[in-house]
């Protein structure tokens, strides 16, 4: 059966990126399979439980001049009248650059789900609306008109005309996941999202700069080794303009204890940013907090600059199941008892 799961795994790869160009872009997220609503809006309100919080955060390239400092916090829910219904709100921040290149978006997600008479299959759509603001430092910023003919002289005037340092849009997106759900701890899972459809700008001048949509394709699976190991495959990729990424890998899950009063587990995998970086990863399930720890190792073209170092990330996951009222009837004895 393991063979049979993998098979079906690589022909889903190979059907969705033969053919395509793969380059990795500056700005990504290791760990995208624990980022839910970074990763698709369809993702809103899937899981077990009434409420997630997830936080992320990324320390990238800290060898290379400016180091790109990146994170992200983001909470979703069922709707308590029609569970059917997921919904949830992400923040995101990052910052690079000695201009100190700022990109601050909040998106508001939604999904709904459709169920089948099979109920190992299950289909989700979801929407995405973000307000995105990107702004600059220029003042940070040095100019050739800086140079004095001997050094640097900041005191100089660049002479440059900047109309403004910031700019603002909306953008929408939307998103779908199919589950084929095998058993309780074996399924896979394939997803797609499009996002900026309605292509925003974001431009700084008067000319208009469209932001290209941007597609986003996984699949991941969960297939139990035996009692105790699980192996978790997943491959992502995303493709905007003439940029793509595809990060592709698995990782092992031991579960340490599983009772009605507990839960723990641990986690180690490896992963691979094509034409760029080995990812190791790692992390532990606690109860209902999840930790995941990653790191970059490059070996891109930047590798002489970084010194093979990629970045740090770490990944924060906490799901809150209300308590559940007891409906106690009380009952009063008859006086013949």
């Amino acid at each position: 059966m393991l063979l049979d799961f993998i098979k079906y795994l690589v022909f889903s790869i190979v059907f969705l990126f033969a053919n395509q160009q793969v380059v990795a872009q500056d700005i990504h997220w290791s760990q995208i399979n624990n980022n839910p609503l970074f990763q698709n809006p369809s993702n809103a309100g899937n899981f077990d439980g009434d409420y997630r919080f997830v936080a992320n955060y990324k320390d990238q390239w800290r060898s290379v001049t400016i180091p790109y400092s990146t994170f992200s916090i983001s909470s979703d829910r069922k709707s308590d009248k029609h569970p059917k219904f997921g919904y949830g709100i992400l923040f995101f921040h990052d910052v690079a650059g000695d201009g100190f290149f700022r990109t601050i978006e909040l998106q508001m997600n939604g999904s709904y789900a459709f169920t089948f008479k099979d109920k190992r299959h299950s289909l989700r759509f979801g929407i995405n609306f973000g307000l995105n603001n990107r702004q600059v430092n220029w003042d940070l910023l040095h100019f050739d008109n800086q140079f004095n003919g001997i050094a640097f002289d900041p005191s100089l005037a660049t002479n440059e005309n900047f109309q403004t340092g910031q700019n603002t849009n909306l953008s929408f997106g939307l998103g779908s996941i199919y589950t084929f759900q095998l058993s309780e701890n074996k399924k896979i899972n394939i997803g797609y999202g499009a996002y900026n459809i309605n292509q925003p700008n974001q431009g700084f001048y008067a000319a208009i700069v469209r932001r290209d949509v941007r597609h986003s394709i996984f699949i991941n699976g969960q297939y139990p080794l035996n009692i105790d190991w699980d192996l978790l495959p997943s491959i992502n990729s995303s493709f905007q303009g003439v940029y793509s990424e595809l990060l592709l890998g698995s990782a092992a899950k031991y579960t340490l204890e599983k009772t009605v009063y507990a839960y723990k587990a641990i986690y180690a995998g490896l992963y691979l940013r094509n034409k760029d970086a080995f990812i190791l990863y790692a992390g532990m399930d606690y109860q209902n907090l999840f930790v995941g720890l990653s790191y970059d190792i490059n070996f891109s073209k930047l590798v002489p600059a970084s010194n093979a170092r990629g970045g740090f990330e770490i990944a924060v996951k906490y799901v809150l199941n209300k308590i559940k009222k007891n409906n106690l009837i009380h009952r009063v004895c008859p006086d013949y008892i």
